[in-house]
Order: C-alpha cells, then sequence, then structure tokens
C-alpha cells in the first residue's frame, strides 16, 4: 500500500473512532450519567473521563498528524481542514473544557450537589463541540476518500 494511501486511511480511521467515541459519550453516556444524583454522578464522571482522555487525544493526534501527511502528499484543501478540525480539540478541550475538568476533579463526589451537577450539565455541552470536530474531520477525510477512488 503507497504512503499516501497509507496516510489517507489511517487518518480516516483514527477520526472515525474518535468521533464515534465521543459521540457516545455526547449522546449515550452523559445524558445517562445525569439521570443519577449529584454524588453518583460525579464519582461516575471522575473516572470515565479519566480513562477517555487518553483514547481520545490519541486518537485526535494519530489522526491529525496523517491528515496532514495525506494533505502534504496530495495537496487538497479537504486534508488539511480535516486535520485543523480533529487537532483543534486540543486547544478546544485546554481552554474551553479544562477549567470545568479541574473543578470537577477537585470535588469529591460525597458532598457534590447542586453546583457539581451544574458542571456536568455545562460540560456536557461543551463535549458536543468536541463530536461535532471530529464529525467534521471524519466528513472531509471519508469525502477525500470518496472522490480519490
Amino acid at each position: 500500500m503507497p504512503a499516501d494511501t497509507e496516510a489517507k486511511t489511517t487518518a480516516l480511521i483514527c477520526a472515525a473512532f474518535f468521533t464515534g467515541a465521543a459521540a457516545y459519550i455526547s449522546l449515550v453516556e452523559h445524558p445517562a450519567r445525569l439521570r443519577l444524583e449529584d454524588g453518583p454522578l460525579l464519582a461516575q464522571w471522575q473516572p470515565s473521563y479519566g480513562r477517555a482522555l487518553p483514547i481520545q487525544s490519541g486518537l485526535a493526534i494519530a489522526g491529525g498528524v496523517c491528515g496532514l501527511a495525506a494533505w502534504y502528499l496530495s495537496r487538497d484543501w479537504r486534508w488539511i481542514a480535516g486535520s485543523v478540525a480533529l487537532l483543534g480539540n486540543w486547544p478546544f478541550t485546554l481552554l474551553a473544557i479544562m477549567p470545568t475538568n479541574k473543578r470537577l476533579k477537585a470535588i469529591r463526589p460525597d458532598p457534590a450537589g447542586p453546583e457539581s451537577r451544574t458542571l456536568l450539565i455545562a460540560w456536557g455541552k461543551l463535549h458536543h463541540v468536541r463530536s461535532v470536530l471530529g464529525l467534521i474531520s471524519t466528513l472531509l477525510f471519508a469525502w477525500c476518500l470518496a472522490v480519490a477512488t
């Protein structure tokens, strides 16, 4: 398989996996956990966040870097646009989501209350942006591969 095909395929696979994970969290896991009482809600979110972080961040980096390689080899603007969308999850997370994450991680589940629930509702809305960025990336990468065949 040529290097450009490997980069393109890997970019799409990573973007699709990232999007699937982000969408699952946004559309399934987080709404379900919001049905819990405040303490169990926070107690469930804390380890879930810790486990999802390396998976999603790794997929964003791998997909974004492979997309940049595909752009370099093809000069098709859609590869760089998809890479920017996928890699854009990093600064968005650091600037927009991380302050909420830090506050949530600092709260112990036993005294959790309305403040932690409000923060988790806000966190869920912010997480939707990650899902949308992943979807944009996946669609752009798929479009590139569909047109190339």
